[in-house]
């Protein structure tokens, strides 16, 4: 009997789709300094070389596993007015950072990585590059249809977007509230928007 084709590969998608979830559970448990990959295949009932395929490291798997539950949060709507779409984004994006499991977890990662470069390496090329390149896609498609000064570089402007509220979250007692991001976004439109007029 032949099996419906692509079965294989959604069974292969489901199988990692498993393992992200049960590396996250166990990292609200434990901790990252308490995860290990034998303690994920033990959960998730596989072999060791079940994850090693997939992942080279236990930080790939967890990045990859804040992803899975995160990747909602990180694609913008596009209304065609790009001050809302930021502030919906940025919303979601707080509330994701501030709660459970992504909250405690992403803590964690970004403590470790102070002290491992492989980590931090990691953390920028699997998720903080994610972040800011999406951002950068949104205010560009604005600057392309006019909302946005057609001649500024706006690299350093989605960097400075994403990093105002991560410093908040990660480095700071302040709250990410709607009125700070609605303090980030009049500072943004106010110098990128077009003609320099805040929305």
């Amino acid at each position: 009997m032949t099996g419906t084709p692509g079965t294989p590969r959604r069974r292969g998608a489901a199988r990692t789709e498993e393992l992200l979830r049960v590396t996250l559970e166990l990292a609200a448990e434990v901790g990252y300094a308490g995860l290990n990959i034998e303690a994920v295949a033990r959960r998730a009932g596989v072999g060791k070389h079940t994850i090693y395929r997939r992942w080279p490291s236990m930080a790939a798997l967890l990045l990859d596993a804040l992803n899975l539950v995160w990747a909602s949060d990180l694609n913008y709507r596009d209304t065609g007015d790009v001050r809302a779409d930021l502030r919906e984004q940025f919303l979601r994006s707080s509330l994701a950072l501030t709660s459970p499991p992504i909250g405690p977890v992403y803590r964690a990662v970004i403590a470790e990585a102070q002290a491992d470069p492989t980590l931090r390496a990691i953390l920028h090329e699997r998720f903080l590059v994610t972040v800011e390149q999406s951002t950068l896609d949104r205010i560009t498609r604005a600057q392309r249809t006019g909302e946005l000064v057609t001649d500024a570089n706006l690299e350093f402007a989605a960097e400075v977007l994403c990093g105002t509220l991560y410093y908040r979250h990660l480095l700071t007692t302040r709250p990410i509230d709607e009125s700070a991001i609605d303090g980030l976004l009049e500072m943004f439109m106010a110098a990128y928007g077009s003609n320099g007029k805040s929305r």
